[in-house]
C-alpha cells in the first residue's frame, strides 16, 4: 500500500532486526522504541498516538513472558503487530443497516476529498453485495456535482435522483427518499455539498438535511494525502454534526499514512472503508488486522484471495487450465489471463500482499503498463494469428506493431515470451508444480 510505504519499510527493518534475536536486552528495547517513535513521527502520526503506541509496546515488550521466552524476537514482532492493529481500530467496523429495510448513508467532506466519486463507489460496493442503492446529490451550490454523480451512477446502472431547479437541499433529500421507496430501493446514499473550509452555513445545511433523512450512518470522506489536517477536520465535523465513521480515500497515493494511523485513536470513530484507486470498484472494507500485517510486511493473503474470487472468472480459468494440460495454450488464452489479472488492480499492490514480499518489493522494478502493452499487441492480431502464432511473418508483425503503437522488437519479445511459456507449460499441469512461478513471470515479462 503506497500510502504506508515509507513507514512500512522502516518498521519492517526494525522488526526484522528483532525477529532473529534469541535474547533481548533492555538496551535492545530502548533502541527499538526510539526507532519506532521516529518512524511514526516521520509518517506524520499524531504525537499523542505515537506516545500511546510506544508506551503500549514498551510495557508489553518488557514483560517477563517476552524477556524469558525462547523466541523473544518473534514475541516482540507480535506485540508490535497487535498494538498497530489496536491503534487502527482492532476489528472491522461494519456499515449499519436499518432493520426496517431502508438505510440512509450521508456522506460529508470538503472539496477535493473525492466525495462524489466515493458515493458512486459505495453504491457499486453495495450493489455487488446484493443491495439496491439509489444515489442523490443535494449539492445546490455546484450543479456540476449533480451531473458528475448522475454520469457515474449511469456507468454502474444505479438510479440517481437530482433536481437542479430546487435550491433547498433538504427538499431534494426528501424527494430522493420518496423516489427510492417508489423504486423499491433499500439504500439511499446522499452526496452532500462540500466547501473549501468548514463554515457555519455548511453545517446548518447539513443539519437540516440530516433532520429530514435521519441517516443511519454519517460518514466523513477524508483524503489520506492531507496528513494530520484530516484529524482536525474529523474532530470539527464530529463536534458540529456527529459522525459514525470515515471513508478514507487515496490510500494508493504517496502520503505518509499518519492520518489513517491517528484517526481512530484521536476521534474514537472507525475507518469503515478505504479507497484504493480511481476505478469504481476500488473501494474496500477496512480491516485493521490485515492493514497492520501489510505495514509490517507480513502480507495480506485474505484480501488477495477475496480480490481473486471477485475478479477471476472460474469458467475461463478452468478452460485455460484444460488447454494447458492439453498443450493448447494460445495467445488468445494469454490475453484472457492478462485481462483478468489486470482487473484485480495494481500488480505491485498484489505482490505486496504476499507474506515476506513487502520488504523486497522496493528493489523490484514492476512496470504496471507492461500488461497494457502486451494486451494491446495481442488485440492487434487477428483471431487466426492468436490461435496459431507460427503464421506471424515479418509483414504481419510489422502490421501488429503499428496497430498496437509498439515496435517490432516488442512484438518479437512477446512471441518469445509466449514460446518460452509454451515450453514451460509442458512441464506441469498445475501452477503448484515445479516451474509454475517461472512460467507465469515469463508470460508477463516480469521477474518477481
Amino acid at each position: 500500500m503506497a500510502v504506508f510505504q515509507g513507514l512500512s519499510e522502516k518498521l519492517q527493518a526494525i522488526t526484522d532486526k528483532m525477529r532473529g534475536k534469541s535474547r533481548i536486552t533492555e538496551r535492545d528495547l530502548k533502541d527499538m522504541m526510539r526507532e519506532i517513535r521516529l518512524a511514526l513521527l516521520e509518517a506524520d502520526v499524531h504525537y499523542q498516538v505515537v506516545k500511546d503506541l510506544t508506551n503500549e509496546i514498551s510495557a508489553k515488550a518488557a514483560g517477563s513472558e517476552v524477556m524469558q521466552s525462547i523466541t523473544p524476537g518473534q514475541q516482540i514482532v507480535k506485540i508490535v503487530h497487535d498494538s498497530l492493529t489496536e491503534i487502527l481500530g482492532g476489528s472491522e467496523s461494519k456499515l449499519a443497516i436499518n432493520p426496517k429495510g431502508f438505510t440512509v448513508y450521508m456522506l460529508y467532506g470538503l472539496q477535493g476529498a473525492g466525495k462524489t466519486t466515493t458515493a458512486a463507489k459505495l453504491a457499486y460496493h453495495l450493489k455487488e453485495q446484493g443491495k439496491k442503492p439509489i444515489l442523490t446529490s443535494v449539492d445546490v451550490h455546484r450543479p456540476a456535482a449533480a451531473d458528475q454523480l448522475n454520469i457515474l451512477a449511469q456507468s454502474i446502472d444505479v438510479p440517481c435522483y437530482i433536481n437542479k431547479e430546487e435550491k433547498r437541499a433538504e427538499v431534494i433529500a426528501q424527494e430522493a427518499m420518496d423516489r427510492g421507496r417508489y423504486l423499491l430501493s433499500d439504500t439511499l446514499i446522499v452526496d452532500t455539498a462540500g466547501r473549501m473550509t468548514i463554515d457555519g452555513e455548511m453545517m446548518t445545511e447539513l443539519k437540516a438535511i440530516a433532520s429530514v433523512v435521519n441517516p443511519d450512518e454519517k460518514l466523513l470522506i477524508l483524503d489520506a494525502m492531507i496528513g494530520q489536517e484530516a484529524v482536525n477536520i474529523a474532530l470539527e465535523f464530529d463536534r458540529e454534526i456527529g459522525l459514525d465513521g470515515f471513508i478514507m480515500t487515496k490510500l494508493d497515493g504517496d502520503a505518509r499514512g499518519g492520518a489513517a494511523l491517528s484517526i481512530r485513536r484521536i476521534t474514537g470513530k472507525p475507518i469503515k472503508l478505504v479507497g484504493m484507486g480511481e476505478k469504481i470498484d476500488q473501494l474496500e472494507v477496512f480491516h485493521p488486522e490485515r492493514m497492520a500485517s501489510r505495514i509490517l510486511g507480513m502480507g495480506d493473503v485474505l484480501t488477495l484471495v477475496e480480490k481473486a474470487s471477485k475478479k477471476l472468472d472460474e469458467e475461463k480459468a478452468q478452460k485455460t487450465l484444460d488447454r494447458l494440460q492439453k498443450n493448447r495454450f494460445t495467445l488468445q488464452d494469454m490475453l484472457e489471463q492478462l485481462e483478468q489479472v489486470n482487473d484485480m488492480g495494481s500488480i505491485q499492490e498484489m505482490v505486496s500482499m504476499l507474506p515476506g514480499a513487502g520488504g523486497k518489493l522496493k528493489d523490484t522494478d514492476i512496470d504496471e503498463k507492461e500488461f497494457d502493452r502486451l494486451a494491446a499487441i495481442i488485440r492487434s492480431m487477428t483471431m487466426k494469428e492468436r490461435e496459431n502464432h507460427k503464421i506471424l511473418n515479418a509483414s504481419r508483425r510489422r502490421r501488429i506493431a503499428e496497430g498496437s503503437g509498439t515496435s517490432i522488437q516488442e512484438v518479437n519479445k512477446l512471441i518469445r515470451q509466449y514460446e518460452q511459456t509454451q515450453k514451460l507449460m509442458k512441464q506441469f499441469s498445475g501452477f503448484g508444480k515445479k516451474g509454475g512461478k517461472r512460467g507465469l513471470s515469463s508470460m508477463f515479462g516480469m521477474n518477481f
